[in-house]
This record gives structure tokens, sequence and C-alpha cells, in this order.
């Protein structure tokens, strides 16, 4: 039996934010701090004040929580990113909402005196008697203590009061991790305490200017017990005197889901399992599954949605649960063109199946065509009302041009997308997974039965076309970063390329219903382009669905579709082995192509050459951030490995920007979060001169002085996790 909390937050979009920059606007990102450790960023959105990212992050807290913060930042090229806001969020407001919260929060300004991290360690002694009684502070070291100098480092001293005394420690220069090893004595008055405290507050000491406060903790004299108190004590800010600022800085959306839960072993699940499969290996036995569907809400059916898939796929009957959901959603439908209109749970069991079976294949299809779009940045526009026709003097020499020629221009460039990945698709049929083109043959199937007249021939297409087209590909076209299509979010006008792209496709999904009506007459010209293509999407669904179909539970699920794939993700990065850190540091990094799978990180000199070296993924004991400073190149992670004869190895990755830093952090924690033996402590820095750059000890042995990081974040539609956690979720819907 485990307690497990999971925390589900969505950081969905950004309005009226303040401009940053001189162009009048700002790069907006966000950054998730859980008790002020960073968990996750998202991508940029270039130029805009009312940024969409829409991203979601399950994380699994192993030690629970106390607070949850997003922080708003504009990215600069040059220099240190701008802050513009924060919303907070305790344990407690999350937890009072046990559906989870959905809505606008205001922007709250970031004060330096508020935003303090990191841990000092104390060992405390109040004699009981004495003359004079004399308290002792014994100010042993700290860590992970708030950059607040430049080279990303701080001048750390510890200031003493209590009675009316005060007392301060020797600076420790260029640190976040300060060994003091200073005992500090305060003559304590002969009277009653009362309430006296002690505080100890840590400084960062400036030659110029006021101090930086770096965090403080407080004991009540009364609460100290007469022996010697000795731990980690975290470090916390000032009382908050933030006013409401009335959202002068602009306001975020957030879905903040909360769950805690107590998860038994996975064989006390099999009775559920038992019930919620019973239906689908003996048709007309079981109701559970119906129970479930009727009494999941609207807010909660994406998640019982997601839980129902994980576990079904596990048992080998995902094809079997889709077709007993589809067929009761077919008796209840009465007007065939409002089939799976809805965010039903067949819907979103369809959805969520796609996702996770479909998702290589999505890539296979879409990825060249949409690296493709990234990359030429062609201006498109449709709508006469938002032509920048000044744009003309890029696309032409011959100065500005003309409504027409910008439309036709839009029009010639949108044919070529379009047609692109109209072929990609068409000619997909035999790169999708069998288990989806099975799925969609047995949908057809219960349609036409349900639909049978001449008159409802086309609701057979557009069952299918309504899954594949409108909640897969276009959704994927539209925003690739959700679909890991790609790292960052499309600058606006790459982004207003996709949008029309993708209402295309939405039309061809609909069997070429009629663009240009209603308050969009100018998409009216793709009709000619979009029309050709309905009869070889038809083509492409009959193809699609020409498959024997296995019986139940025969249905052959890939590995790479029951696990996360093999290859976790791969790409360039420059590396430094620990030998090499004595070097200049541009002859310490060299470029490498690295590839990340459930086995091993291998790296090569090119993506299909020969491994040149490999560190399996078993013996890998930490994956943490460098410090900034360390090399003189920022986004440096490190990988520490154990070999077989237990001596440790470090490795050293260079990533080109912060967002690739924390996708190859996240992936790497991902794929060791199994992993026994980890490290309670590591370096942030690195053996160099004959000191550690961090903590400046001396010695290469010294115990790591930053706590690693245990915060795991689960990746929904390629990861099914543990279907005992999955059994439970359900369980709790259930109950």
């Amino acid at each position: 039996m485990a307690k497990t909390t999971s925390l589900r937050c969505r950081v969905l979009e950004g309005k009226d934010l303040p401009a940053k920059d001189v162009s009048g606007s700002s790069d907006p990102y966000c950054v998730v701090k859980v008790d002020n450790e960073v968990v996750a960023r998202t991508a940029t959105v270039w130029k805009s004040l009312n940024p969409f990212w829409g991203e979601e992050y399950t994380l699994l807290l192993p030690r629970g929580f106390h607070s949850l913060a997003v922080y708003v930042l504009d990215e600069d090229t040059i220099g240190q990113d701008d802050v513009i806001g924060k919303v907070s969020l305790s344990h407690q407001q999350i937890s009072a909402e046990p559906r989870g919260t959905d809505g606008w929060l205001s922007l709250a300004p970031v004060n330096p005196d508020q935003e303090v991290q990191g841990e000092i360690h104390l060992e405390l002694r109040v004699p009981e008697r004495g003359h004079p009684r004399v308290l002792r502070c014994h100010l042993i070291q700290a860590r992970d203590l708030a950059p607040r100098d430049p080279s990303g480092t701080s001048d750390p001293f510890a200031r003493v009061s209590c009675c009316g005394h005060t007392l301060e420690t020797a600076v420790i220069k260029k640190t976040r991790f300060p060994h003091w090893d200073e005992v500090l004595e305060l003559e304590l008055p002969e009277q009653e305490l009362g309430e006296a405290v002690l505080s100890v507050e840590v400084w960062d000491w400036d030659i110029v200017g006021k101090n930086d406060f770096l965090g403080r903790v407080e004991f009540p004299l009364d609460t100290l017990c007469p022996g010697p108190t000795r731990g980690w004590f975290q470090l916390l800010p000032f009382p908050s005197t933030t006013k409401d600022h009335g959202g002068q800085l602009g306001a975020l959306r957030l879905a903040v889901r909360l769950v805690e839960d107590t998860v038994l072993p996975r064989h006390h699940y099999q009775p559920l399992v038992q019930l919620l499969t019973e239906p689908i290996l003996c048709p007309g036995q079981g109701t559970a599954l119906a129970v479930l569907e009727e009494v999941t809400s609207g807010e909660s059916r994406q998640d019982v949605a997601t839980k129902l898939v994980k576990i079904f796929l596990g048992q080998g009957l995902a094809v079997p649960l889709l077709d007993y959901l589809t067929t009761h959603e077919l008796a209840r439908t009465t007007d065939p063109n409002t089939l799976f209109r809805s965010n039903s749970l067949a819907s979103k069991s369809m959805e969520q199946f796609m996702k996770v079976v479909g998702l290589p294949y999505l890539h296979e299809v879409l990825k060249p065509v949409v690296n493709r779009i990234f990359e030429e940045k062609k201006y498109v526009e449709l709508d006469p009302g938002k032509m920048e026709l000044s744009r003309g003097r890029r696309i032409s020499f011959k100065g500005s041009l003309s409504e027409a020629q910008v439309r036709d221009s839009s029009l010639e460039l949108l044919k070529g997308y379009l047609g692109d990945i109209v072929d990609a698709i068409v000619g997909s049929v035999d790169k999708c997974p069998l288990p989806m083109r099975v799925a969609f043959k047995q949908l057809r199937r219960r349609v036409e039965e349900r639909f049978p007249l001449v008159q409802h021939e086309e609701v057979r297409y557009f069952s299918i076309s309504g899954f594949l087209f409108l909640r897969f590909f276009a959704p994927a076209v539209l925003i690739p970063k959700l679909f890991r299509l790609r790292e960052q979010h499309a600058e606006p006008r790459v982004g207003r390329t996709l949008l029309l792209l993708a209402k295309a496709l939405q039309s061809i999904g609909n069997l070429g219903l009629q663009l240009g009506q209603g308050k969009e007459p100018w998409m009216a010209p793709l009709n000619a382009i979009l029309l050709p293509s309905v009869t070889r999407v038809q083509a492409f669904l009959d193809a699609l669905v020409t498959v024997e179909s296995p019986e139940v539970g025969e249905v052959p699920m890939p590995q790479g579709h029951c696990q996360p794939p093999a290859t976790i993700k791969e790409g360039p990065l420059h590396t430094c082995p620990e030998r090499g850190v004595a070097l200049l540091p541009r002859f310490a990094f060299k470029k490498r192509h690295f590839r990340l799978s459930t086995q091993a990180l291998a790296c090569a000199r090119a993506p299909q050459g020969q491994v040149l070296s490999s560190i399996p993924v078993e013996q890998i004991r930490a994956v943490e951030q460098v410090d900034e400073g360390t090399f003189q190149h920022p986004h440096v992670l490190q990988v520490v490995a154990q070999g077989d004869t237990g001596q440790l190895h470090t490795t050293y990755l260079q990533c080109k920007s912060a967002p690739e830093l924390w996708q190859w952090l996240w992936a790497l924690r991902q794929a060791t979060s199994a992993n026994r033996d980890t490290l309670p402590t590591c370096h942030p820095g690195t053996f160099r001169a004959g000191r550690w750059t961090c903590c400046l000890q001396r010695t290469c042995a010294a115990p790591g002085c930053s706590r690693t990081h245990g915060t795991v974040l689960l990746a929904e539609w390629s990861d099914l996790g543990d279907p005992a956690v999955a059994a439970q979720s359900l369980y709790g819907h259930l109950r």
C-alpha cells in the first residue's frame, strides 16, 4: 500500500500582459515551481500579450508539497529575461476544490524578499538553567540558496537574533552552498523567556548598495527541547505585504487538480478490472461500464477516458472497449448529423486511444510538412481585414503588393502545403497502426447497422473522418507543440498559416462542408482546392477499414504502444566528459548526436553513425541542472552514472536553449524513475583547480552539496503508468 500525490496543472493562456519589449509586445513563457523547485517550463509564445500555451503537466510528488507557483516571464535574446508576474496557490487552496479549479487568476508582482529558496543546517542548544544562560547556535551550512549576483551565485552570511542580541557569521564569497561551521553564542535574560523567538536570517552581502535577503527561519524558544535540536530547515520569506494590483500585470488561466490517494497492491484491483471487462468478454453481462459512463460528469470525462484506455490497453481489450462505448452512443443517437459531436465518454476514449496508439503514425505523416512550414515562415493571409500589404516588400522588390496579389500568393502557398498534407494522409494506409484500423472498421460496421438508409451513406465516412481529421490531424496541425511535432509554439506568422490549414482539414473531415459561409466569406476560394480532396479521402477511408478483424482480445498491440517508445528522445547536444572540465570551454565540449532509449543513453558523431559511448539507463544515479556560471555556457545538465566497479562518473550535456534543457531533463528523469540507489545529493558544479565550483570544498570525494530532485513528470499519452493507480482513480469515480 502506498500513498500517492499527483498534481495536474494545465497552463492554458494569458491575457492583457504588459509589454516588455521596445516593439510594444512581449515573448512570454511560464515556469512552474513546486515548493520553489522548478518542475516545468512552457514553450515561448512570440510577440503576444494574450498568449495561448495549452500545456498540461501531471506531476507525481513523492513527498507531497506545500505550494504551487507559476511565473510568467518575457524571453530576451540579450540579457536576463524579464519577470512579468506570478500566481501562487497553497496546498490548502488546491485541496479545498476536490474537482479542481479552472479560471483566470490575476498576476501578482514578484518581490525579491518573497522569492527565497534553499535550506539551512543548524544545531541549537538552549540550557534549562545556568548563570548566565547561553543559547548556542551552530550554523553548519546552507544549500540551494537563490542566486542574487550576476555571476549566478551569492555572497551569503547568516545573522542570528534573540532577545535584543544579534551576531553574524563570516561572508562566504561566490557560492550558493556556504559552509560556515561557526558557533554563535547569545546570552539569554534571567527572567522567563515568555514569547522570545530565535531568528536565523541568511543574506547576500553586497559591496555596493544594501544586502539582499535570502531567507529566514524562526524558533520560539519555548518549543525547543532541552537537548540539541539539529537538522535541515527550509528557508522562508518575510511575511507577505503584496497588495492586489487589480490585474495591472494581466491574468493567467490555470486548471489545477490535486489527487491524493492510497493505492493498494495491484492484485487488489483485479475484481474491479474483471467487473469493467465483463461486458466486453461476456456480452450482455455486467453493468460496471454502463454505470461508469452514466455517472461520469463532463469535467471528469477526460480523466475517466484516459484511465479506461490505459487499463484496457494493458488487458489487450482497448478496441473492444471502444466498440462497446460507441455502440451505446449510437443507440442513443437519433440524428446522424450529431453523431460523436459531443465530448462523450466514447468520443474522449477514442481520442485518447488515437493519441496513445497513433502518435508515431501522426509524426510520420505530418512532421515533414509541419517542419517545412516552420522553416519557410511564409506570409499567408486571406482575410482582407488582417492583410498587411507592406509585408509585400519582403515578398517582392517591386513595392507593396495589392490585396489580390497577397490573396493569390497565399492561395498558392496553401494549395501546396495542403496538397502535401493530403498526399501524406491518403498514402499512409499501410502506416496506420492495425489497432486503429480495426477500431475504425468496427465503428463503420456499427454505424451502418444503426443508419442503413441510402440517404445516410455519408455517415459511414463521417463517423471515421470526424475522429481522424477533426480530433487528430487538424488539432495537430493547429498546435504542433501539443502533439510533440515541434518543441516550440509557432510564431504569429506561422501560426496563422497553421490555423488556415487546420480549418481546411476540418472541412475535408466534414466531407467538403463549404468554407466561406457565415462570418468568414474570405475562406471561400479554398473550396476549389478542398472539394477534389474529399473523393480521395473517402477512398483512403475505404482502404483504411479493409482489414481482417481478429476476435476479441486478439488485436495485436505492438510493444511500442503499450510501453513508452524504444526511442524516448534524440537530438544533437554538446558534451563534455568529467575529465574534460579542466580544458578551456571552447575545447571541452564536442557536438554529438544523443539517443535516449528505455535501455541506454547513446552517443554518436551523427544520427546514423556508430555509437561512440553508451550509459545504461539502470546505472544512472542522478540527472540535474548545472549552475549557470560553471562552464561559461548556459543550459548545461549532468548525468551521474555508477559503473560496475561502483565508481561514479559524470557526463555534462549542453543544450541550445532552456526549453530543450527541460525536455532532456524530463526525458532522462522519466526513463530513470524506477531506478534504485539514486543519489540523495550531488554537486551542481565541477571539481576544477582543486575545489568544487559550487560549494568550494577542496575534496573531490566531498558529499554532494545540493539535494537531488525527485519530482517525476508523467507523459500522459505514451506512458501507461501503473495500472493500480488508474484502477484506484476509476474506483474513486464510481464511489
